[in-house]
């Protein structure tokens, strides 16, 4: 897996994580992947492509170890697995007696070693500033040796106070293209490492016709620019792009990469 092939279609930097929302995409087959290829064969030939993916079936199910461990095996040494924390822990519980599935879903993620990237807590519109306590709480519980981010979608947080109480456990808060936090500025972040994702609007892009949808180079050149200054403090970046940004998340990736790695050269 780790050919001169693969290498060089990845970051040149290593500590640049940049991917899609997800794999399993059959309406990528003869564009990313091959007429001819099986599901099965999604993922390995994904990371020819990439060096990082963003799993998003976490959200609606605790995986098995047995599939982790596939996943595992199936990509390169150097490739990274960010992961979004089950929807029962943080939109049905809201982080409330949710100690056993946190422990269970921890436990068996951590299965990918070395692969394992980033654990986003993706939280609902109704998870506000009333839950800072219950937030809080659980950074507290959290095993350390892992890296985590938060992403909130209830625009009143007081971002001050949030941001205080994430630096205090090295917690990424999660830059957007879609909310008040998205401002990639160095001085902003909470954490060792940024964790940003293109979300774009479903309401005008399908994403899943294969194809680009909407013309979305401007705003990835600006972002390569935002990233390239946090690259400067030496911060590490893991960046996702969801099918509803262009509705083709696979060369919103490439253009991206392309543009960090000129500015490399």
């Amino acid at each position: 897996m780790d050919s001169v092939e693969n290498k060089g279609l990845r970051a040149r930097s290593d500590r640049i994580h940049i991917g899609t929302m997800g794999w399993s995409y059959p309406f990528w087959l003869g564009s990313l992947y091959p007429k001819t290829a099986l599901p099965s064969d999604f993922l390995k030939e994904y990371s020819r492509r990439f060096n990082s993916v963003e799993v998003d079936n976490t959200f609606y199910r605790i995986p098995t170890e047995k599939t982790v461990t596939e996943w595992k095996k199936q990509t390169p040494s150097w490739f990274k697995f960010s992961s979004k924390f089950p929807r029962i822990i943080t939109h049905t519980k809201m982080l409330s007696n949710c100690e056993a599935e946190t422990r269970r879903f921890i436990d068996v993620i951590s299965s990918l070693g070395e692969k394992l990237g980033v654990l986003l807590l993706q939280f609902p519109p109704y998870f506000g500033e009333e839950h800072f306590h219950s937030l809080k709480d659980f950074l507290l519980s959290l095993p350390k040796g892992h890296r985590f981010a938060v992403e909130l979608r209830n625009n009143r947080w007081s971002i001050d106070k949030l941001s205080s109480l994430l630096r205090e456990y090295n917690v990424a808060l999660t830059l957007s293209d879609r909310n008040q936090f998205s401002g990639a500025e160095v001085d902003e972040l909470t954490s060792e490492f940024a964790y940003i994702r293109w979300e774009g609007n479903r309401t005008i892009v399908k994403g899943n016709l294969g194809r680009t949808e909407v013309d979305k180079t401007h705003e990835i050149e600006e972002w390569a620019a935002k990233i390239k200054k946090l690259t400067e403090s030496s911060v590490e970046i893991f960046g996702y792009f969801s099918k509803y940004f262009s509705g083709y998340p696979p060369s919103d990736a490439e253009r991206l990469l392309s543009l960090l790695n000129a500015e490399e050269n």
